[in-house]
């Protein structure tokens, strides 16, 4: 595969893949109404999931301190019929501030399973996820997230696609709360 390729294109989110397991997601979330950047912290994480019930089975959001928290997520086993296992996630997440930007940053953890996976789930082995949200205006952001796998992991063409679309129903969701927020 050449990259960057774009694997998904449509309604204002683009999805691509800009090299060997590491992909970017890029849209833009604007509400007239509301400021944006006081909402972005770790509840809209929470948000994201909670809005997307159907692909994830369990969400568990532990607050470290306002800038930092532990994540675990376990998504529902949507391709045991193609023999993939269910995968979890579990990474330490860090908020920072940076010019007209707030960042999270992710890595997995490694050291141990969290209590309550299910029977033979496997870790989605991720490097690093990055969440950017780049403050245009007090009421338009644009979101980039950087997600990159362990080289280790086999993502065939047919799985890209399929990631692409499934990440685009998440944050879908998101941006259409969001947008229709009236505080």
């Amino acid at each position: 595969m050449d990259f960057p390729k774009i694997l998904f294109n449509k309604e204002g989110f683009k999805f691509s893949a800009i090299s060997k397991n590491n992909y970017k997601l890029e849209f833009t979330i604007e509400n007239k109404n509301i400021i944006l950047s006081q909402i972005i912290d770790f509840s809209l994480i929470k948000l994201i999931y909670d809005l997307n019930a159907d692909i994830y089975e369990k969400v568990n959001l532990e607050k470290i301190n306002d800038n930092e928290a532990i994540i675990t997520l376990v998504m529902k086993h949507l391709f045991e019929d193609i023999g993939l296992p269910q995968r979890f996630s579990f990474f330490n997440m860090k908020k920072t501030y940076e010019n007209k930007k707030i960042i999270f940053e992710g890595e997995t953890i490694m050291t141990h399973i969290p209590e309550g996976m299910p029977e033979n789930a496997e870790l989605l082995p991720m490097k690093k996820i990055i969440c950017t949200c780049n403050i245009i205006t007090p009421h338009k952001i644009e979101y980039e997230f950087n997600i990159c796998f362990d080289n280790n992991l086999l993502i065939p063409d047919f799985l890209q696609k399929m990631m692409g679309v499934i990440i685009n129903k998440i944050f879908k969701r998101v941006k259409q709360f969001i947008e229709n927020l009236r505080l």
